[in-house]
């Protein structure tokens, strides 16, 4: 029976980008997958810059940046009344905090296929596409596995230290082990049409959140030339008559004329929010929809379920090496639940402020009071206030932790300028593992045990650069060095009462350094 270092069962694009990274990590993976062909059908449509940067560390950020939409002039994602006429809203920008762009559309088919293709390519990869696992047992050290041929009868037995259950939101995996859902209260019908605009289209640049007192919906302006719907069903509307051709053209005319368009896909939905009460259990964890599901609103289901298995990525090679015991790999759900709830919750939010605002222009066609404001709700919306939560628990500097610092986010990434004259990303001059990040050599100055502590986690220190574009981190207005972590979060920075050598110790024990 062979044995792996991982397995993973599903390979859409969560479990693709974990078997990508894990291998160029030096894992050997085995991967299965029920469908031989990718979905030919667009889900997701944006990708945040964070998973962008996650495979620029191995060389395919520019190759996976290639395959996404450039901001186009005037291009915006604004909240509307039922006129289209914008409430508040945000312009793209084409470069952010992680050195690429903070958000970038795509068509899902195209980016699934490279990344399926960049998973299999791999030598340290072994896959089973068109297979099934029928069924797993535990063992001291290992799962084993066993899986069957979708189209015959051949079968394979496996084992594997650790078992990634990217197999979406029917998990048999999350099935098997009677791990229960928690609701976040969000579950509403929902028309979803893709079209290909053609010429002659009325569309728009702009992301709209349209809150119509006569129908809630959105419009995505997703990469050319494709567009979105979402309507939210009313009250006594049913899946079957949604989906009949002419309420179909009826609701896209109001956006643009037939025959400036052909559909791709029209099918109905129900919105969820939920997560997932345990994402570990003993050597199989959980990731991508399998641990959470979230209405698309916020554009967070796909890039949370990257996030999962970018926060793995450098915890399994660490704790199979032998540098780091298996305890570490216990505060992947203790970071990435509470991160991933705490988005599902912000999608949630966005959703009731859509019917607050829907509400509101209620009231005042009807001349009676409108609802109160409630600010909270109203932050929620696109650049109202509320931003992506820090890492609370962990392995960061849990003394640091706030809303308005640096630790537990991620580190901000600048083009830099190297003594030699070369403009390059930060990151790219940061090595793969743990690296020490000051302004100049004097701040970098530690002593023989913390050296031993960063060369164990491949580790390296880094300073006296030049920004070209973007900045600094904020926390060098304050601190003289930073530790970040190999998923480019910040572990922690040094203070007036904390020395280098000090968070060096802090980051052995919370990675339980061997």
């Amino acid at each position: 029976m062979k044995h792996f270092d991982v397995a993973i069962v599903g390979l859409g694009p969560v479990g693709c980008a974990a078997a990508i990274l894990l291998a160029h990590a030096g894992m050997r993976v085995v991967v299965f997958e029920r469908d031989r062909e990718v979905y030919r059908l667009p889900r997701a449509v944006n990708m945040d810059g964070e998973v962008v940067r996650a495979f620029q560390r191995i060389g395919l950020g520019e190759e996976l940046n290639a395959l996404l939409q450039p901001v186009r002039p005037g291009e915006s994602v604004a909240f509307t009344n039922s006129k289209r006429e914008p409430i508040f809203s945000n312009a793209f920008t084409d470069f952010g905090r992680n050195g690429w762009q903070p958000g970038s559309f795509f068509d899902q088919p195209e980016v699934d296929a490279w990344l399926r293709a960049r998973a299999l390519e791999h030598a340290a990869v072994e896959s089973y596409v068109g297979w099934q696992v029928s069924g797993f047992v535990e063992h001291p050290g290992r799962v084993e596995l066993n899986a069957d041929e979708l189209d015959s009868d051949a079968k394979v037995d496996c084992s594997a230290a650790y078992v990634l259950a990217c197999d979406g939101a029917s998990s048999i995996f999350r099935n098997l082990l009677n791990i229960n859902w928690n609701s976040l209260g969000y579950d509403h019908d929902w028309l979803v049409v893709d079209i290909e605009a053609l010429t002659g289209n009325t569309l728009t640049t702009t992301t709209m959140q349209i809150c119509d007192p006569d129908r809630i919906s959105t419009y995505v302006c997703s990469k050319d030339p494709y567009r979105r719907w979402e309507f939210k069903l009313n009250p006594g509307e049913t899946w079957e008559e949604m989906l009949e051709p002419e309420r179909i053209r009826l609701l896209i005319e109001a956006f643009t004329p037939a025959g400036t368009y052909t559909i791709r896909r029209a099918a109905m939905y129900q919105f969820h929010a939920a997560v997932a009460d345990e994402w570990r259990r003993s050597r199989i964890l959980l990731a991508g929809d399998a641990a959470h599901q979230t209405p698309p609103f916020l554009g967070q289901g796909m890039n949370a379920g990257m996030r999962d298995v970018i926060n793995r990525g450098w915890k399994i090679p660490l704790g199979l090496a032998g540098v780091a015991d298996d305890a570490l790999l216990d505060t992947y759900e203790e970071e990435r639940k509470a991160h991933a709830t705490d988005l599902v919750d912000w999608a949630v939010a966005i959703g009731k402020l859509m019917e607050h605002l829907a509400a509101v222009e209620a009231a005042e066609r009807a001349g009676v009071e409108p609802p109160k404001p409630d600010e909270d709700r109203r932050a929620s919306g696109y650049g109202q206030g509320r931003d992506q939560p820090p890492i609370r628990d962990g392995v960061v500097c849990l003394d640091q932790v706030s809303d308005s610092g640096s630790t537990g986010y991620l580190f901000s990434q600048p083009i830099v300028q190297t003594a030699g004259g070369d403009e390059r990303r930060l990151d790219d001059l940061m090595g793969p593992g743990v690296c020490i990040v000051g302004r100049t050599e004097a701040d970098l100055v530690h002593d023989a045990g913390s050296a031993e502590i960063i060369r164990k986690l491949g580790g390296g220190c880094l300073e006296g650069l030049t920004e070209v574009r973007g900045h600094f981190d904020r926390l060098f207005a304050h601190s003289r060095a930073a530790i970040v972590r190999p998923d480019r979060y910040v572990f922690g920075h040094t203070t007036a009462d904390l020395t280098l050598d000090e968070l060096i110790s802090q980051l052995a024990d919370a990675v339980t350094v061997r």
